[in-house]
Order: structure tokens, then sequence, then C-alpha cells
């Protein structure tokens, strides 16, 4: 963070592992004198920990990355792997005040890295309710790689609290293809007859390098990216306001 900090001119944005893909990381035989539940109690307060760690680095929002959601219902389709990695993160929120959870939000995709996927055919109604459950006020959604990202917001639209924002992916990642800044406004205005306004934000489908080692996607490309979005996302704002006005 001090050093992103120092190149920043707008709030950063850090993003974290969850806690629920690092509770995989206990094994299925018990640690003698180190029991699976006393590891989770310490796995909340490390990631407890880390979040306040970027808050006070100078965070303005803080994203956990969550992208074992959408694969827990093709490794458990009973859901109850992904209701049991729900309840981890949600007990590491409720460490934290209303405002607070305010900054922080949850980052769901099939995967990005390497231009692949892990759970891009599970489909993305099976998990949508059951991610809004979560006590966080934001929501970076994955949605420009979607074969049928309509149905998904539908269900976004029908399972949405009023404290909830969804920041919708409108860049797709895994695509080498730059889009036009009037394919993002497209998509933005596809989710805005679903998602309130006030509620609907814009973000990229996922991380151009996740972890580090993908160059399958090159610098000037994933910049070119972020500038369609920026532009894009404005072009669709000015419309969507227009319109507003003209009513």
């Amino acid at each position: 963070m001090p050093r992103a900090n120092k190149f920043a001119t707008r709030p950063v944005k850090q993003a974290v592992i969850s806690a629920s893909a690092m509770s995989l990381l206990y094994p299925e035989t018990e640690i003698s004198g180190y029991s699976r539940e006393q590891f989770l109690l310490d796995l909340v307060q490390e990631a407890v920990a880390d979040i306040r760690s970027c808050f006070d680095n100078g965070a303005h929002q803080v994203q956990i990355d969550f992208t074992e959601a959408r694969l827990a219902i093709k490794l458990d389709p009973s859901k109850q792997l992904l209701q049991q990695f729900i309840d981890i993160n949600n007990q590491v929120l409720s460490h934290f005040t209303e405002a607070e959870r305010k900054r922080i939000g949850f980052h769901t995709c099939p995967g990005g890295d390497h231009d692949s996927t892990h759970s891009a055919d599970v489909e993305y109604g099976e998990l949508i309710p059951l991610f809004l459950t979560l006590n966080s006020d934001n929501f970076y959604m994955e949605m420009a790689g979607e074969e049928n990202p309509e149905s998904a917001l539908k269900i976004i639209g029908d399972n949405l609290r009023p404290n909830q924002r969804i920041y919708v992916g409108v860049i797709d990642v895994t695509d080498a293809q730059v889009e036009s800044e009037e394919i993002v406004c497209e998509r933005v205005l596809q989710a805005a007859k679903y998602i309130p306004l006030e509620q609907l934000g814009t973000t990229d489908d996922c991380g151009f390098s996740p972890f580090s080692d993908d160059v399958a996607t090159s610098r000037d490309t994933a910049f070119a990216k972020i500038l369609a979005r920026v532009k894009g996302t404005k072009l669709a704002f000015d419309k969507l306001n227009q319109t507003h006005i003209t009513r």
C-alpha cells in the first residue's frame, strides 16, 4: 500500500485473499494439538488483521477475492461447502463496524488466471442469491465474460438489498480484444435495467495478472482495457443521466 500510494492520484482499493480460501489449507487429517476449530479461529483473526493493515496503510477500500465461491458449487452441488465459506467470511466481517463494512467488498469470478477459468460451467444463478447474503456493502462481479449476462443481472436485481452496491464486470480480462467504449456503455446500460443506478458501479471481470506470473495480457492491453472501462462508463452515465432529465 505505501508504494502504491506513492503513484496513485485517486483512492486505492487493495485486494486480499479470502479467509474461506485459506481455510482449505487445513489438512483432512487433524493436526495433533491444533484442531481445525482452533485453526479457523486463528484464521479469522489473521484475516481481520490483514484488512485492518490495508486500512492503516491508506487503502480507501478493501476487496476480498472470493473466486472459490463458484468453484465450491462445482465441488459440492449441495452448496454446503459454499455456505461454510460464506459463514467464515461473515465471521471476518463481524469484527468490523457498519461504517468499516461500507469500505469492504467481495469479488467473484470463475477464474481468470492465464486466460483460463475453473468454474465458468457452473450456472451463475446458482451462486448469486447466496453470494449476496454476505454481510458486505460492495460486490465486484464478473459479467462481461458470461454467456448469458442478462439472466445473471436479473437474479442480482431480484436479490439485491438496499445497502448493497454491485460493481458489474464490463471488461473481459480473458479476451485479448480491447473493448470499445461503446461496448462498455452497452454493458452498463444493460445492467442498469436491473440494478438501481445508485447501487451500480463498474469494474473489470478479474485481475489482469491475478498471481503476478500471468503474462497472457500485456501491460499496454491491460491499460487500454481500463481506459475503455472508464470512458465507456462515463458514456453510459451521460446517457442515463440525460434519460433521467428528460423524463
